[in-house]
């Protein structure tokens, strides 16, 4: 017999009871990762009623492999510019929500007894959403197109982010086993660093090389240069002394702003379910119930904290942000759960080893739970409001709808606002790119130059000379570039501000000449780097035209690229009007929907409804403004403006006709039938439009056979003749419906 090594037989074991789990958990419509973890839980070695999995390490390096995919699927689904998109109230909201968290898990944590690492890392744990779970209940509930949800989204946005900085600050506090205020700071400057270097090559490199490749590429190697991508930025990552996670996340956040975002997050899909599965049935066989049982306790009180402290902080953070009392509360009652990063830093606290083993299996207790009350949370949130509507005195009340409206008026933006603003983007971006230039010529350059082509000072000249070529653009910008030239054309016409501009732009040029400063000093001694110095500021200004060129293109370069996906996306539409109550929200037709193939003039949405359809997509098409006579097909995306109430109705509607066309076409079979067109046939000298065959059979003509010869895919207009044999293809009994009728004659 032959041997199988145990990893096998591990990962088949694995496999075989999260299929077993899951189906359960489909059926009871319960989220799939409770499926997962309790698969672990059952196999795991803390549970002897079934078969136990052998090598508990080699689980652990493709749980690791799954934690990778599921960051860098999340990457996908993140992209930078979402963040910057999200807007002041959904980041407001989490930042509220993450700090409250962050105190009253570490308060509790205390109050129970526990260490300090362990009630820092209870508090990270607390402060992050989970992203799939609320998916998954906006879609079951039917509320993702309500207007709360898109603030709950922007919130998920903000707490990803969040959560790649917690893992960073908690790994250090973890290694220095204390509060230095240094090394935080070091910490967050570093991950800010690689965070823009990375960023910036990248947009500038990979959608390049994507879009060049793109005749070469098929969804097989489309996937291959995906992971590639994505395994070798992990590889990055972990070599700077980061964790693994982080490169998945950046690199999928890289990908999100190309054009291949949404084939590459098809195509990764998979392979993040298959190791994300292994990873959540990771997370199960950690889990001891003894311990659970021992800490029950504790589980209780972290439960409710979690659950009234998100929702306070969220419901607080979007009073704050002048979203309402309605919308406010509907957040908050939403996010009241933890989950996939939850899990991830508590395994990170295991890891590194500075966590007790009870934390882990209270974390997912605490996961578990809260997860099974997110929908009903949901649910009770209109109740709730409608409750505290209803004590609030008028007075709060009046003073909650004026801070609301005031804080959602739109303002201007002052000229020194948009000037300064540049000039911060520019100081930070450009300083980043130089010394990141000026560290990689000094590590790996100048070693390279020196020791394998030419030694000694000679070789630091090389390298100095190749580096400033490659800084030149970027220290142009950084000194001269204006980006904001009518705001800052209209501040100098005022000569109030002109002594203050100079000031700013004698900054500028002296931060340059530091820059160019720190480059010679990695090579030369201060005398000579200061002479050198000189020399090159002046070779700088007499080549200042050919640099700003230069640098003008590898603008337009990275700024084609980081927009590449807007553009694209521009050319079906534009949307950001949002009056009053209302907003604008899209559906997709399923193939199977009842509405296929119905006109807007017999839908009579905005009669029945009191929605408008104001576009539909349509492929690359876009159908601005639809005309009643247009029709709703397959795979269309059609945009809907209304309030929650009317679209809600809406999405009913389309859900109920959907369900009731698929009792009408279920148990259809299709079949290749042929009929034969008889001398007292009522089809005879009838064209095929007339003839009614279509309508009666829903099926299509797709040849005759007419005195041995064949017509393939006959026009409409074609007449039936005598001894004609008709090949259709349709459902047999509708077929035999009609020849019960003596329409046709069928000779199969």
């Amino acid at each position: 017999m032959t041997h199988l090594p145990h990893l096998i037989t591990d990962l088949g074991l694995i496999l075989g009871a999260a299929g077993i789990t899951t189906l359960i958990f489909k059926k009871l419509k319960q989220p799939l990762v409770l499926g997962y973890i309790i698969a672990g839980l059952l196999v795991g070695p803390n549970v002897a009623l079934f078969p136990t999995i052998i090598e508990t390490e080699n689980i652990q390096i493709w749980a690791e492999i799954g934690v990778i995919f599921l960051l860098f699927s999340l990457g996908l689904e993140f992209s930078f510019k979402k963040l910057v998109k999200v807007g002041g109230a959904s980041s407001i909201m989490a930042l509220v929500e993450v700090v409250v968290m962050l105190l009253l898990g570490y308060l509790t944590g205390k109050l129970l007894g526990w260490s300090t690492m362990d009630s820092i890392f209870l508090g990270g744990i607390l402060s992050i959403s989970s992203t799939t779970i609320i998916i998954r209940a906006f879609e079951e509930l039917g509320v993702k197109s309500q207007k709360f949800a898109g603030l709950v989204f922007g919130v998920l946005i903000v707490e990803d982010l969040v959560a790649i900085l917690l893992m960073v600050l908690l790994s250090t506090v973890a290694v220095s086993q204390q509060f230095a205020g240094s090394e935080m700071l070091a910490a967050v400057l570093k991950l800010g660093f690689f965070l823009v270097v990375w960023f910036l090559a990248g947009i500038f490199l990979i959608p390049t090389f994507l879009r060049k490749a793109s005749k070469l590429m098929n969804d097989e190697t489309l996937l291959i240069v995906s992971l590639a991508l994505c395994l070798l930025m992990v590889i990055l990552a972990a070599q700077v002394g980061f964790s693994p996670a982080l490169g998945a996340f950046i690199m999928g956040s890289i990908l999100a702003e190309t054009t291949k975002a949404e084939k590459i997050e098809h195509l990764i899909s998979s392979v993040k379910d298959l190791f994300g599965a292994i990873f959540f049935v990771s997370v199960g066989i950690l889990i001891n119930p003894e311990t659970i049982l021992t800490y029950a306790g504790p589980i209780a009180v972290i439960t409710v904290v979690t659950l009234l402290g998100k929702l306070l902080s969220i419901t607080s953070g979007g009073l704050m942000a002048g979203q309402g009392l309605k919308t406010s509360v509907q957040s908050g009652m939403s996010v009241s759960q933890i989950g996939e990063f939850s899990f991830i830093i508590a395994t990170l606290g295991l890891t590194l080893k500075v966590t007790s083993d009870f934390l882990y299996p209270v974390a997912v207790a605490v996961s578990a739970i809260t997860t099974f009350t997110t929908p009903y949370m949901i649910r009770l949130s209109t109740p709730l409001y409608k409750f505290l509507e209803s004590i609030l005195p008028d007075k709060w009340k009046s003073s909650l709808n004026e801070y609301s409206s005031g804080a959602q008026a739109i303002t201007t933006t002052s000229d020194w606002k948009l000037v300064l603003r540049s000039y911060v983007v520019n100081l930070v971006v450009y300083s980043v790119i130089i010394i990141a230039i000026v560290l990689l010529a000094a590590r790996y350059l100048n070693p390279f130059i020196t020791e394998t082509l030419i030694s000694g000072r000679i070789g630091d000249i090389i390298t100095t000379v190749i580096t400033l070529i490659f800084m030149a653009p970027f220290l142009w910008a950084f000194a001269v570039y204006h980006p904001q030239k009518e705001a800052l054309g209209r501040l100098w016409a005022n000569r109030n501000y002109r002594s203050l501009l100079i000031v700013i732009e004698f900054v500028r040029i002296g931060l340059s000449v530091l820059l160019i400063g720190f480059l010679l000093n990695q090579f030369f001694p201060v005398q000579v780097s200061i002479m050198v110095g000189i020399i090159i500021i002046a070779l700088l200004a007499v080549f200042s035209k050919k640099i700003q060129n230069f640098y003008i293109r590898i603008e337009h370069r990275f700024m084609s690229n980081l927009n590449a996906r807007e553009i694209k996306e521009a050319r079906k539409m534009h949307h950001t009007l949002t009056p009053w109550d209302v907003h604008l929200t899209s559906f997709d037709v399923s193939y199977e929907s009842a509405v296929v193939g119905r006109s807007l003039l017999d839908l009579q949405v905005r009669e029945k409804y009191g929605v408008n359809i104001a576009v539909i997509e349509r492929g690359d098409r876009t159908i601005m403004a639809p005309t009643r006579h247009e029709r709703i097909y397959p795979g269309d995306k059609i945009y809907v403006f209304g309030s929650d109430e009317q679209i809600e109705t809406f999405r009913q509607f389309i859900q109920t006709e959907t369900e009731l066309q698929g009792e009408t076409d279920r148990g259809e079979d299709v079949k290749l039938q042929k009929l034969v067109v008889s001398q007292n046939s009522p089809l005879l000298h009838v064209s095929i439009r007339d003839s009614g065959i279509r309508e009666r059979t829903k099926g299509l003509i797709v040849g005759i056979e007419r005195q041995g010869q064949r017509i393939l895919n006959p026009e409409s207009d074609l007449v039936f003749q005598i001894n004609d044999i008709i090949w259709i293809v349709g459902s047999p009994w509708r077929i035999k419906e009609l020849e019960a009728v003596n329409v046709v004659s069928n000779y199969d």
